[in-house]
């Protein structure tokens, strides 16, 4: 291995490790939490080593959102693909969609309410999400009913499922009915 070859492996280890801990400190203190000084400190480089991988708090955001969003594609697909049938496939993609929304709340902040510097619904948008908007199209286009567009279907769907996850974790929405509330949106919204 080069030197050159070397030093690639180890700055793509470090920004892992800078993008990890951030992401760790955020599931466990919330966003607030995660400043460059106390990241400098948790990965034990300095300040400007951290400088040197991200131009600060925002781009560290994007990167959580990025790996957000691959991993959020492959739990969708693995769902997906695990179902029987268009109304189960859907019941799965939804479930799954709002269990992760559940389980990594600083992720799901990171890729849908903070500012990461991540374009959405463009040309540039990055390729972990459009692949997890198609992780959700892929589902969704089997039922978004005659003479409707399944892209605009699948965001429809999608911001149903950001607002349940939102506001039940903002404790807006009575717990209990949080099974009802999935089969509704499942029954209603989806031509099955």
């Amino acid at each position: 291995m080069s030197v050159q070859e070397r030093k690639e492996r180890e700055r793509a280890s470090r920004e892992r490790l800078i993008v990890a801990t951030a992401r760790e400190l955020a599931e466990q203190q919330g966003w607030d939490a995660v400043t460059t000084r106390r990241l400098a400190e948790r990965i034990e480089y300095s300040q400007p080593v951290l400088y040197s991988h991200f131009r600060g708090k925002r781009e560290i955001i994007g990167a959580v959102a990025l790996e957000g969003a691959t991993e959020m594609a492959v739990a969708l697909r693995a769902a997906t693909a695990a179902a029987d049938g268009p109304r189960s496939r859907v019941a799965a993609l939804a479930r799954t969609y709002l269990d992760f929304a559940e389980h990594n709340p600083a992720v799901y902040d990171a890729m849908f309410s903070l500012d990461g510097g991540l374009a959405f619904a463009r040309e540039d948008t990055p390729e972990p999400l459009k692949d997890a908007f198609a992780a959700l199209l892929d589902c969704l286009t089997e039922v978004a009913g005659d003479g409707v567009h399944p892209g605009l279907f699948t965001e429809t769907f999608w911001a149903s499922l950001h607002g349940l996850a939102t506001l039940t974790r903002a404790g807006r929405l009575p717990p209990g009915d949080a099974e009802q509330r999935l089969e509704l949106l499942v029954d209603r919204l989806a031509v099955l």
